[in-house]
């Protein structure tokens, strides 16, 4: 038996490096998808805080340089599902190295724009990118992490995507007074190049297709979809706060892009979105939930810099270290978050982040003035860390129920959602709260004025996540009395 011993012992070892090769390679993946989220969230934060100074450099008026921002977010919203798509159908890892690149060289082009019309264009290419990274980063986690560590994986975007939300106001700040505006898309650079190393080295390969598969990209829908979001996301954006027959024009366009666009993918040999997906209660109601919870968030967006400043009479500075508490709570919980969800399960995470958030968006409202600043503090945090814990449980509800040659195509949709909750809140939110402070100029408003367009605010981003919480029950309840006829037929996804 002693002549065993020894390839007995050498397996054993081999298992085991073998094993703790595949741990630290995990490690190293999660490592570079977390770079690329923390990229495509401060490539948003960052420029919003130089947009008066280069409103300076390049003499423009603030709606000019605005598009800066809005030609970012456009080429996100309009082309992360179809980019989601492509990356199921050509391979997603050349897909997300092809996207790193494209972000990095777009904001080295930034950093040199001569015009504003180049940095704008530059922008677009750069959220071109973005969208890439976006889509495909959650759609890897399926392929890089174990079933039973999804929730922490999620846990972990969430803290890299609020750390770049936080990040980039004092980043950008700092980097516009020391080394000018072009630093603040200079330090894209060698971000971007570690995270492409990173991701190159250690990210898994692409499956072999078929020169089949590779062309059946749906061009006709890819376009519909773009033109449809594009129209709408310009419809809730232009106008600074007023609704007019353009802003009309725009969203009856977009109402009409929809309905041509389901005509088109109903009739599409490889549509780009199967529409019978939709008949899954657990997906659906993961797109739509994440759209109202971000909604709510975008709210405490829109409204604190004013109640902040016109109601508890805050400086700039005090203003700015107050807004940062919610991206910071966010980091912070996001990977505790994570691991709740693994540990207690999705559905209990769901209705505990919905409850937190409600609890916190209902107690705002009802505290008044003379709390100042921990008055509005406090029940932030509440909505903040509950968000975080929804935000992990809805992701890995959502990607678990996305099949492997889907994930990009979900994982699309799923950041879709959330950007047009962000787009929808911007504008919505805001308008609630012009309505309630019952002026068209919240700039010269009485702080009273002021406090009770928040409280109305914040009483309508309470109803709506009473709603996300009702959406929720009703899905888990569909989903436990479905039982599919025909197993392809199961999710509401056929077969591929």
């Amino acid at each position: 038996m002693k002549f065993m011993s020894k390839p007995i012992t050498a397996g054993i070892d081999e298992a085991v490096a073998d094993s703790a090769e595949r741990i630290s390679s995990v490690k190293w993946a999660l490592a570079s998808l977390s770079l690329s989220m923390l990229l495509s969230s401060l490539g948003t934060s960052i420029a919003n805080v130089g947009l008066p100074t280069l409103a300076q450099a390049f003499n423009a008026s603030f709606q000019d340089v605005q598009w800066i921002v809005l030609a970012y977010l456009l080429a996100i919203t309009t082309l992360i599902v179809s980019v989601g798509r492509l990356g199921d159908l050509t391979g997603r890892r050349r897909l997300m190295l092809a996207g790193i690149v494209l972000f990095t060289a777009a904001s080295a082009l930034c950093s040199v724009a001569p015009v504003l019309w180049l940095l704008i264009a530059a922008r677009a290419a750069q959220g071109f990118g973005a969208a890439i990274m976006l889509a495909l980063t959650m759609a890897f986690v399926g392929e890089t992490v174990p079933k039973e560590k999804t929730g922490s994986a999620m846990g972990l975007l969430g803290t890299m995507s609020a750390l770049g939300t936080a990040l980039g106001p004092s980043l950008g700040g700092v980097l516009i007074a020391s080394l000018g505006w072009r630093a603040i898309f200079l330090i894209n650079l060698p971000l971007g190049l570690l995270t492409f190393l990173l991701a190159y080295r250690y990210l898994p390969a692409d499956r072999q297709m078929s020169k089949m598969d590779r062309a059946r990209f749906d061009t006709l829908g890819t376009l519909l979809l773009a033109l449809t979001l594009a129209a709408y996301a310009l419809a809730m954006t232009m106008g600074h706060g007023r609704f007019g027959l353009l802003n009309l024009a725009l969203l009856c366009t977009a109402v009409c892009g929809v309905g041509l666009f389901a005509l088109a993918e109903a009739k599409a040999p490889s549509p780009l979105i199967r529409l019978a997906m939709f008949r899954n209660p657990l997906l659906s109601a993961g797109f739509a939930m994440n759209s109202l919870v971000m909604t709510v968030m975008m709210a405490t967006l829109v409204v604190g810099p004013f109640y902040l400043s016109g109601a508890l009479a805050l400086d700039a500075a005090r203003v700015g270290l107050v807004m940062s508490s919610g991206p910071i709570v966010s980091a912070l919980t996001g990977v505790p978050a994570g691991r709740l969800v693994d540990r207690f399960g999705i559905q209990r995470m769901t209705i505990a982040g919905l409850i937190a958030m409600a609890v916190g968006a209902s107690i705002l409202p009802m505290l008044p003035t003379r709390f100042g600043v921990l008055g509005y503090i406090a029940p932030l945090v509440v909505i903040t860390a509950g968000y975080a814990l929804f935000q992990a449980a809805n992701n890995t509800a959502v990607m678990a129920n996305a099949r492997p040659e889907q994930r990009g195509v979900i994982s699309g949709l799923l950041n879709l959602s959330r950007n047009l909750g962000l787009i929808t809140g911007a504008s919505v939110m805001g308008a609630v709260f012009a309505l309630g402070a019952a002026t068209t100029n919240i700039m010269t408003a009485h702080p009273e004025a002021v406090a009770a367009g928040m409280r109305i605010t914040f009483t309508v981003a309470a109803v709506l996540i009473v709603i996300a919480f009702a959406i929720a029950l009703a899905s888990h309840a569909l989903a436990r009395r479905a039982v599919p006829a025909n197993p392809e037929q199961e999710d509401g996804r056929g077969p591929e």
